[in-house]
């Protein structure tokens, strides 16, 4: 599908509820709704946006197409690397078989059944966001000693591996060590799932580059099957679960213009909002503003 076909078939208004559908809802995260399909799941990215961890009443039009069809195009360019959970023949399965509307076949995924891991694979290229601020008052961040005199937004000299806790919508992540997370999931397994998200990024981060973006910082979700592989599941270096900046206007000791989120997180911080439920209403420009952004990282990659 090529962008403009995606900009074409946005909503005009946020769709932040999934209704209607003959499908069991087995559970319904911060964006997506997960549906049974009896051998299958039924994935729907809403328009819902989350920022520290809190749902907003207010969501981004078109948010869920977008995410979809980004992490439509990340799976396949990574599928050399790891398996993912998508089942073959996607716009048949959604438009034949289950007989999906237009926007929600452009917002759905279907997938394999698979046990997800409960820890979140984040990955640091940069110094920014809450990196900074914990390197700020210790000198480490999330436990890792890093060399002083570093400025904000500095490339890191390699990419760290810093995994969070999978906590319960409406709860924070909490930082692990490599310790904890083998812990979690068994030390093999962690050692898998932590070679892995190292080469996504690096993957990741070149091919943005080719894109005029930088990779700042992204986040996986993995899962296993009942033999125990491994595969990508979730979305991939969406605009929500990652950070971009555009490559032209990148200077460190600053916080980049950014292609995703961190804007609507910024004007959240700027409110002095305590990041409990309820969240603040976005202003109607923050919410105009927030959908350029990801429609611009889509097109860079894409377009």
């Amino acid at each position: 599908m090529t962008y403009a076909d995606i900009v074409s078939a946005l909503p005009r208004t946020a769709v932040t509820q999934i209704a209607d559908l003959p499908f069991p809802k087995i559970a319904s995260g911060k964006v997506r709704e997960i549906f049974d399909l009896g051998d299958a799941l039924l994935l729907v990215a809403t328009d819902r946006l989350s920022a520290f961890d809190v749902i907003l009443p207010d969501g981004i039009p078109g948010k869920g197409t977008i995410l979809t069809q980004m992490s439509l195009w990340w799976f396949a360019q990574t599928e050399k690397i790891i398996p993912n959970h998508l089942l073959p023949d996607q716009a048949g399965l959604l438009a034949n078989k289950y007989k999906l509307s237009r926007d929600l076949q452009l917002r759905s995924m279907v997938v394999k059944k698979l046990k997800p891991l409960p820890i979140e694979c984040v990955v640091r290229g940069y110094l920014v966001g809450s990196g900074w601020s914990s390197y700020q008052k210790t000198g480490e961040v999330c436990g890792i000693r890093l060399p002083a005199g570093l400025r904000q937004a500095d490339r890191l000299a390699a990419p760290l591996f810093t995994p969070t806790t999978k906590a319960p919508k409406g709860q924070h992540d909490e930082p692990i060590n490599d310790a904890q997370g083998a812990a979690a999931i068994g030390a093999a397994l962690y050692g898998k799932v932590k070679a892995a998200s190292l080469s996504l990024y690096r993957f990741g981060h070149d091919r943005a580059k080719q894109a005029g973006m930088i990779l700042a910082d992204t986040k996986f979700e993995f899962g296993t099957d009942a033999a125990g592989s491994l595969f990508l599941i979730d979305e991939v270096l969406t605009p929500d679960s990652s950070r971009y900046w555009p490559a032209e206007s990148y200077e460190p000791n600053q916080s980049p213009p950014s292609l995703d989120k961190q804007f609507v997180r910024d004007h959240l911080l700027a409110l002095k909002w305590n990041q409990q439920p309820p969240a603040p209403h976005l202003p109607a420009e923050v919410i105009s503003r927030t959908q350029g952004k990801y429609l611009a990282a889509l097109r860079s990659l894409v377009g």
